[in-house]
C-alpha cells in the first residue's frame, strides 16, 4: 500500500512538472469528453422533456385535425371534420369519457380599453378544463348554457392576461374580439409552450356556437375533436378503430390518404426524438473524433516524455524500483490528466448546455449519469491510449537508460 501511495505521489509530481504536455492532453480531452456528456444530457433531457409533454397532453388523449399529412406539410387544415362526425364518435365509442370539438382563428385582433393585440380564438365546449387538464385558476369554466346560448364569454390564457390586462383583474371585464364585446369569466393557468414553440397561454378560449356563428359563419366544419378513454392501455387500438371509423364515415377508398390527422402521445415522443437526434449524431460524431485526437496526443506527447526522462527512469531502476513501478506511473500519470480531463469537460458541457438551451431551446437534462459516462470515458482515453508509453518505459533498460 505504502509502494502504491509513493507511485501515485510520482504520478502527480510529474503531471505538475510537465505542465505544456498536460495542458494539452487536458484540453484535447476535456473537448471530446464535454461533446459526449452534452450527448447524454440532452439524450436523458429530451425523453424527460417527452414524457413531461406526454403527461401534459393526456397519456389517455388522442388529437384529431381536419385534413391529411400532406395538408399539414403545406401548412393548410382543410376542414374534413364535422359536428356530425362528433355525435356519430361518443355513440361509437363506449370508452371515451370524454370527446370535445374545437375550431380556432389565428391572429384575431383584440382590444381592452386603448390596448390592442393579436392573439389566437379556439372555439370549444364546457369540456375544455377536463379535456385538457387546464384548470381555471380565476373566475370560472364555460358552462353548457354558454354553448347553447351563444355567449359572448370567455376564458383567457395567462400570456394574454398579462398583455393586456397587467396588473388588474380581468374577471368580469370586456374586451372586444374584432367587434364583438366578449366578458372575460376565467383566466387558465399557465401552460407553457407546445413541443413545436407554440406559446399556448396566448389564447381566449370561447364557446364553439358564438365562434362558429359570429365569427366563422361556420354551421357544420370544425378545426379539430380531442378524445379521451378510460382504458389508456389500449390507446394504440382506440386510436387504430377511430382512424377505421373516420375513414368509413368519410367514405374513403383504400387507396386514398386519410383526410384527417391523428396525434397520439406516441407522435409526441417520436418527434422530440426526431428533433434531438440531429444534435446527437453530430455531437456524437464530433465527440468521437475529438476522443481519437486526444488519445493520440497523449500517446504521442507521453512517448516524447518517456524520451526526455529516460535518465530518470534508468536512475528509478537502479535504485530499485520495477517495471510494474515505471508500468503505473506513467498509467498514473495518464489518467490523472485525463481525468482533470474528464471534470474540465464535464464543466465545458454545462456551460455549452446553457447556450445550447438558449439559442435552440433544446431540452438537457444532467444527471450524475452524463458525469460518470464522462469520467469513464476519459479513464479509458487515459490507460487504452497511456498504456504503449508506460509499456516502452517499464521495458527500458536501466544501464542504458543511464547512459542514454
Amino acid at each position: 500500500m505504502e509502494r502504491l501511495l509513493k507511485i501515485i505521489t510520482q504520478s502527480l509530481k510529474a503531471v505538475r512538472a510537465f505542465k505544456l504536455r498536460t495542458f494539452f492532453c487536458l484540453v484535447s480531452v476535456a473537448l471530446g469528453i464535454a461533446s459526449i456528456t452534452v450527448i447524454v444530457a440532452a439524450t436523458e433531457g429530451a425523453y424527460e422533456k417527452a414524457f413531461e409533454i406526454v403527461d401534459r397532453f393526456g397519456p389517455d388523449s388522442l388529437l384529431v385535425f381536419g385534413g391529411g399529412e400532406e395538408a399539414r406539410a403545406t401548412g393548410r387544415r382543410d376542414r374534413t371534420i364535422t359536428l356530425d362526425d362528433i355525435e356519430a364518435v361518443r355513440e361509437a365509442f363506449y370508452s371515451a369519457y370524454v370527446v370535445l370539438p374545437m375550431t380556432s382563428m389565428r391572429e384575431i385582433g383584440v382590444s381592452y380599453r386603448n390596448v390592442k393585440y393579436q392573439t389566437m380564438v379556439v372555439g370549444s365546449t364546457a369540456d375544455y378544463s377536463l379535456a385538457w387538464t387546464w384548470p381555471v385558476i380565476e373566475g370560472s369554466d364555460l358552462n353548457d348554457e354558454d354553448i347553447k346560448g351563444l355567449r359572448n364569454v370567455g376564458l383567457i390564457g395567462q400570456y394574454l392576461a398579462d398583455e393586456l390586462f397587467g396588473d388588474e383583474n380581468p374577471i368580469g371585464k370586456y374586451i372586444l374580439l374584432r367587434r364583438i364585446p366578449v366578458q372575460v369569466v376565467g383566466v387558465l393557468s399557465e401552460r407553457g409552450t407546445s413541443p413545436g414553440g407554440q406559446l399556448l397561454d396566448d389564447r381566449i378560449v370561447i364557446p364553439i356556437t358564438t365562434l362558429m356563428k359570429k365569427l366563422q359563419s361556420e354551421t357544420r366544419y370544425i378545426s379539430a375533436f380531442r378524445i379521451r378513454f378510460i382504458d389508456q392501455e389500449n390507446l394504440s387500438r382506440r386510436a387504430d378503430e377511430l382512424r377505421s371509423f373516420l375513414r368509413q364515415r368519410h367514405r374513403l377508398p383504400a387507396e386514398e390518404p386519410d383526410d384527417f390527422t391523428i396525434v397520439s402521445p406516441k407522435e409526441i415522443v417520436k418527434f422530440l426524438v426526431q428533433l434531438t437526434s440531429s444534435l446527437v449524431v453530430f455531437l456524437g460524431i464530433t465527440g468521437i473524433i475529438s476522443l481519437v485526437v486526444a488519445g493520440f496526443v497523449l500517446a504521442n506527447l507521453f512517448l516524447l516524455s518517456v524520451k526526455e526522462r529516460t535518465r530518470e527512469i534508468g536512475i528509478r531502476r537502479a535504485s530499485g524500483a520495477k517495471k510494474r513501478d515505471i508500468l503505473l506511473q506513467f498509467l498514473g500519470e495518464s489518467v490523472a490528466i485525463t481525468t482533470m480531463g474528464g471534470v474540465f469537460g464535464f464543466l465545458l458541457a454545462l456551460a455549452s448546455s446553457r447556450l445550447l438551451m438558449l439559442i435552440a431551446e433544446f431540452p438537457i437534462r444532467f444527471s450524475w449519469k452524463a458525469f460518470v459516462v464522462g469520467l469513464l470515458l476519459s479513464w479509458l482515453v487515459g490507460i487504452g491510449f497511456g498504456l504503449q508509453p508506460a509499456n516502452r518505459a517499464a521495458n527500458l533498460k536501466p544501464v542504458e537508460a543511464i547512459r542514454g
